[in-house]
């Protein structure tokens, strides 16, 4: 690769949050001349208001956009509020339900939340700043979009893109609305150029299609060179999608999921991921993230610690993270939780399974009650969901010499190994 001038870009090489850009080169030499010049280059980040929050999911984009400004750049935080009323087909195999205004007013509020969390929202020439799209296109004449607009666009090339040709060789039906969302996006990235100076675009890897709708169209209506930068979608070793865990979101506002949840999801991250999300999900050095990565067996721990605790402190910031890790300590290496914690004794090597633990703990009756409670979601191995009834708990699931049954939020147990 050409060597890269900007150290934004550099940053984003080095800490593994490159997937693909439009034009590597002419976005660093962007960047690098704004750099020289003192001046902020400008770069937006979009997502629609579907949600009240955003996920563990969506930080990696957030957190570059996040480095873009501790480099002294400029973030915009786009909110769809029109597109919202389409839906994104990207990844989707139906058209999304439409919702009302209250709704996506009181999602529009949370997401900014989310934002606050990771960026600065200033006056300050790096300041971010919060756009909406509905501002441009509730007022839009559709027959001066489609003549100005939809003439610089080809359905030849619209039909190749993933988000359409994925849907079609599925024979899933696509709306015309739907098919429309290139269009909107790419207009977004146009609207932001002209009234911000805006000239690069970052998302996540699924957007490329709706990325290099906004760079043509800067092209061929408005003759100016836009720039896009995608992420890699992070997955673990199963090559699991991060964001979710069982089933339910690890969601960012407070109100949404607990500090010692979020904390949690990240102290349960898999050995072979620790290097990657420590790079990508904490703003440590990347010398002391080396040296974690490296520790082997039970040391790896200490260094899951230090990755829940960073990213638990950016997230919720110091206090809530403090709160959490003495909450873990005392819960996985002191035996304690306010009050001592049952516990007994298996042979983890052999395993045990779970209705069995969960019954010899004294939480349930019958192995009936326990099939039950994993039916209703009620029942937690090391603070995660249990939803396989047949599961069968091992050394595999050891967390500092023991592993940890719940039943609910306040009856807790540990399994020591006999």
């Amino acid at each position: 690769m050409t060597q890269l001038k900007s150290e934004f870009l550099n940053i984003m090489l080095e800490r593994g949050f490159y997937n693909q850009c439009t034009d590597l080169q002419g976005l660093d030499n962007y960047i690098y001349d704004c750099e020289k010049q003192g001046k902020p280059a400008v770069g937006y980040l979009g997502s629609d208001p579907t949600g009240d929050s955003l996920h563990v999911g969506h930080i990696v984009p957030v957190m570059m956009m996040r480095w873009f400004q501790k480099c002294g750049h400029k973030p915009l935080t786009l909110v769809g509020g029109a597109t919202a009323r389409i839906g994104d087909p990207s990844g989707k195999d139906k058209l999304r339900p439409f919702l009302d205004e209250k709704t996506l007013e009181q999602n529009t509020i949370g997401l900014k939340k989310s934002f606050q969390t990771f960026l600065e929202f200033s006056d300050s020439k790096n300041g971010a700043e919060m756009v909406d799209n509905w501002d441009w296109f509730k007022d839009m004449n559709y027959l001066a979009f489609l003549r100005d607009i939809g003439s610089c666009y080809s359905v030849n090339k619209m039909l190749t893109m993933d988000s359409v040709k994925t849907r079609l060789e599925r024979e899933q039906p696509m709306s015309f609305l739907e098919f429309n969302y290139q269009l909107l996006q790419g207009y977004d990235f146009c609207v932001l150029y002209q009234r911000y100076g805006c000239r690069a675009q970052i998302a996540g890897a699924d957007q490329w299609g709706n990325i290099t709708s906004g760079t043509e169209l800067g092209r061929r209506r408005y003759n100016v060179e836009l720039y896009g930068f995608t992420s890699p979608i992070i997955t673990d070793s199963n090559g699991k999608k991060m964001g979710k865990s069982e089933g339910n979101a690890v969601w960012i506002n407070e109100e949404k999921l607990p500090a010692y949840d979020y904390f949690q999801y990240f102290r349960n991250i898999g050995d072979a991921e620790v290097g990657k999300c420590l790079a990508i999900f904490t703003d440590l050095p990347l010398d002391e993230v080396y040296r974690l990565a490296a520790l082997k067996d039970q040391e790896i721990n200490e260094a899951k610690k230090i990755l829940a605790y960073e990213a638990t402190k950016m997230c919720r910031g110091e206090a809530q993270a403090k709160a959490a890790l003495e909450t873990a300590v005392k819960t996985f290496e002191q035996g304690a939780s306010g009050d001592n914690l049952p516990v007994i004794k298996a042979d983890l090597n052999t395993g045990i399974g779970v209705l069995d633990a969960f019954l010899q703990v004294g939480f349930v009756a019958s192995k009936g009650e326990a099939r039950r409670l994993i039916k209703q979601a009620g029942l937690k191995l090391n603070d995660k969901t249990i939803t396989d009834e047949n599961y069968i708990i091992s050394a595999n699931d050891i967390i500092d010499g023991q592993v940890k049954l719940s039943q609910g939020k306040k009856k807790h147990a540990l399994i020591k190994s006999a």
